[in-house]
């Protein structure tokens, strides 16, 4: 689930501690195009107003006719689907023969919403599982995967962070990319031993850690939904939490500096660090997509939408430059 799923639910929280009566939709499965993934969320309160979107819009107006009539908020959990056939699938604003399945619950007292916010908060990740027959929720601590499951008698979803990102430095440059990660549903850790700017490093929902970046990286342990950073510019910390970092399975490895900066920085780990060719081969660097950023916020949007492309299996090359500019003050991404 992400941030803006989050949001759903903390929405719902809202409207139920203000007396109105909720449903939630969960999307389970989709075939053909479909505007929103498996486990994206929809909250209709009883007088039609909606949180969130499970489609172009078409079946969240379905939804708050069925809301103002009474007919979701009675009863247990239900599945449905939109779109089955080529007169729905025009209706519903899907292509012919796409499909969207839905999982529409009553929020009552032992949906355990709460309960899931609050841990949720903590940081902590959470697989609830809804039996459909009662809309009783069991919440479990969640495993290593995040697949959602629907069968004839329960929903399995998982919440909380799932990507992580860990960033060695807390500069001017971190601030921002921490912040716009954290709306993008990653879990950030920020390393920087260094006093001068560790003490003024405040990012709401960011961890900040004071240990050197190579054992940070170590206890880490990344995984394949991990992504490391390297921003200080200092190569007695950059180089030390890249050399771990090639060793590891992180999806996403990236360092600031500039081409000739990192052409330098690939000969000291291969030479003082013994860092093969095949792994130097997954360092991004110059960090973030090739689009003219200059300032830090631009520079974290670059990198972010890199982190994205890569996430997602997209490769986008080097843009085409259609009018000269000055270069980059920086020098971290041009």
């Amino acid at each position: 689930m992400d941030n803006v799923d989050l949001n759903v639910l903390r929405q719902v929280s809202q409207w139920l501690a203000s007396g109105h009566r909720v449903v939630l939709g969960t999307i389970t499965r989709t075939w053909g195009s479909a505007p929103r993934p498996p486990g994206s969320a929809v909250a209709v309160r009883d007088d039609g107003l909606v949180a969130g979107s499970v489609s172009g819009g078409c079946i969240e107006d379905d939804l708050i006719d069925k809301a103002r009539e009474g007919v979701l908020v009675a009863g247990v959990p239900q599945v449905v689907r939109y779109g089955v056939d080529a007169d729905a699938a025009q209706r519903f604003g899907l292509p012919c023969g796409g499909l969207i399945e839905l999982v529409l619950e009553p929020v009552l007292a032992h949906t355990r919403l709460d309960e899931l916010l609050d841990r949720l908060s903590r940081g902590e990740r959470v697989r609830r599982v809804l039996t459909l027959a009662t809309g009783a929720v069991e919440l479990q601590a969640a495993g290593d995967t995040d697949d959602l499951l629907l069968d004839d008698t329960t929903l399995t979803t998982n919440h909380g962070p799932h990507w992580r990102l860990l960033v060695i430095g807390a500069g001017q440059m971190t601030q921002y990319l921490a912040q716009m990660a954290t709306a993008l549903d990653y879990q950030v850790i920020v390393c920087d031993p260094r006093e001068e700017y560790a003490t003024a490093f405040a990012v709401p929902g960011a961890t900040l850690v004071r240990s050197m970046p190579d054992d940070t990286v170590t206890s880490m342990a990344p995984d394949g939904h991990t992504a490391i950073i390297a921003l200080t510019h200092d190569p007695k910390l950059d180089d030390l939490a890249l050399m771990e970092a090639l060793k590891s399975e992180a999806f996403y490895i990236g360092a600031i500096g500039s081409r000739a900066n990192q052409a330098k920085r690939k000969l000291r780990l291969m030479e003082h660090f013994g860092l093969t060719a095949a792994q130097l081969d997954r360092l991004h660097g110059p960090v973030g997509l090739k689009n003219g950023a200059r300032t830090p916020p631009e520079i974290a949007v670059s990198i972010l939408a890199e982190l994205t492309a890569v996430r997602y299996g997209y490769r986008i090359p080097d843009p085409v430059v259609v009018r000269p500019q000055a270069s980059s003050a920086a020098g971290c991404v041009a």
